[in-house]
Formats: structure tokens, sequence, C-alpha cells
């Protein structure tokens, strides 16, 4: 099964000093074999996408936990807004239906607890892979 076809990947980005921070998200499949995502612009994973575009992929559960027998795939990630982005949010719509109104559902309800309120899902992730 290809990556795009996925319904959670963890995503491996990495700190200024190469230490690994693992989030599983959605993915999409987008033109030319490139992989597509949505986050805050305020999440851990943009800043650290600022710092170097190099990121690595496997096939996980939504707590991240990765698929028995399956390796990463590195690629390179850039953050993309306007249409682009809005390409990516139509698929990602698409593809996982109720679950994306439900989902900002309770990120609103978890900021609001925690007093920490950061957009949800405003930028884009496109991701082209080695392999």
């Amino acid at each position: 099964m290809a990556l795009s076809d996925e319904k959670y990947i963890l995503l491996t980005t990495f700190r200024k000093d190469g230490s690994p921070v693992g989030t599983a998200t959605w993915v999409v499949p987008l033109d030319g074999g490139e992989l597509g995502l949505w986050t805050s612009s305020g999440s851990g994973k943009v800043k650290r996408l600022a710092n170097s575009g190099r990121v690595t992929l496997q096939p996980s559960d939504a707590r991240g936990r990765v698929r028995a027998g399956t390796q990463p795939t590195d690629g390179t990630a850039r953050v993309v807004t306007g249409g682009e982005y809005e390409s990516i949010r139509a698929k990602v719509t698409a593809k996982y239906g109720v679950m994306v109104p439900l989902t900002r559902f309770l990120g609103t309800v978890g900021g609001l607890v925690k007093g920490k309120r950061i957009p949800y899902g405003d930028v884009g992730i496109v991701i082209a892979t080695a392999g």
C-alpha cells in the first residue's frame, strides 16, 4: 500500500539539534507523487520545518505507533498556503469526512481547557519522498 493510501502516517520532523519528533497525521495524495497534509501554523511541525525540510514518513496508527514490518521513507517537506493549501484542504475533507469537524471541535475544546488556542489546519505541508 502506498503512503498516500494510509489512514495515518508517522511524520517525523527534526529539531535544530537533529533530534527527531514524530507526530501521527492524516495524509493525502497530490499530483506528481507528492503527499499532502494540513496542520496549524502554530504547530511544532511548522516551527521545525522552518529549520529543516528533512522528514521521514512511516505507516502508523492514530497514536503514532508504526506498523510492524514497515520502514521509514525519507522526504523533503515545505509549508504551503494559498491554492496549494486549498487543494490539500479539499482532499483531506474528501478523504476523512466527518472526522474533520470532529477533530476541529475537539481541538477547540482542548485549546480552551489548556488556555492555549492555535489555528486549526490553516497551512498545508507538501512532501516529496525520496522513493
